[in-house]
């Protein structure tokens, strides 16, 4: 697929696939096109060519609400939350895809049986990211790692089957960090979501991904193994630059 902002290409005839029910990395230096790919996979931008395919379908410029429905999801790296809720309200929130009633009647709880099928599904996701304790708290009193960890709460709650997570471990402290990796594995040990991820975390992408796409200008560098990726005289040009060019 290939994506254009006016003169600027920022996604050039990239190509890769993943596999289901695995840990995808998709990783590059900063501008490498790799937040617009996702963009482009989640129905935020259509390509300017190409095709995008979900489970074995044509999906490309599919709006995002109607590729929710069919199981595709994505966080974003700002967490995007209703501060002004408690946890399991915005939890209870994710849950609306799976449920005839609207967004509203899910807070509200105007449909009993609706309403404790979404308090299950809510009570699960609080109780898979370790956030029970915190289910009646305002959401603007979590810390930074909680709330990057209610935000996949939330996605995980609309029941994927394949979740996009988009720089899921910024600003997190060492501690944070393996908690959410531990998270991650758990989404798809568990309960069999295909994870794919961006994130520049590498000791995070390392130890998660059993596969990674490097993307550099917008291209596909190169894809393997994350012992491959990581000895890759390109990939490591790429982040570090030519020795020939270095200050």
């Amino acid at each position: 697929m290939t994506r254009k902002f006016g003169g600027l290409t920022a996604v050039n005839d990239l190509s890769f696939s993943v596999r289901r029910n695995s840990i995808h990395g998709l990783i590059g230096p900063n501008g490498a096109g790799k937040t617009t790919t996702f963009s482009l996979i989640s129905g935020y931008y259509k390509p300017t060519s190409g095709q995008i395919f979900y489970d074995g379908q044509d999906v490309s410029g599919v709006k995002t609400s109607h590729l929710a429905q069919r199981g595709l999801v994505r966080t974003f790296q700002g967490t995007t939350l209703f501060h002004e809720l408690t946890v399991m309200e915005n939890v209870r929130v994710g849950c609306h895809r799976s449920a005839r009633a609207g967004f509203l009647s899910r807070i509200i709880g105007s449909d009993s049986a609706i309403e404790r099928a979404a308090e299950r599904r809510a009570q699960e996701a609080l109780e898979l990211f370790d956030l029970g304790p915190y289910a009646n708290e305002p959401t603007a009193s979590l810390p930074h790692g909680h709330q990057r960890a209610l935000g996949m709460a939330v996605a995980f709650a609309a029941g994927p089957a394949l979740i996009l997570l988009d720089e899921p471990f910024t600003g997190m402290n060492p501690e944070e960090t393996r908690r959410m990796m531990q998270h991650v594995r758990r989404v798809r040990d568990e309960h069999g979501i295909t994870v794919m991820l961006v994130e520049h975390d590498m000791q995070a992408v390392m130890g998660l991904c059993e596969r990674i796409t490097v993307m550099n200008f917008g291209q596909r560098l190169t894809e393997g193994l994350p012992d491959e990726v990581r000895t890759d005289p390109r990939v490591i040009e790429a982040y570090l630059g030519r020795e020939d060019h270095a200050a």
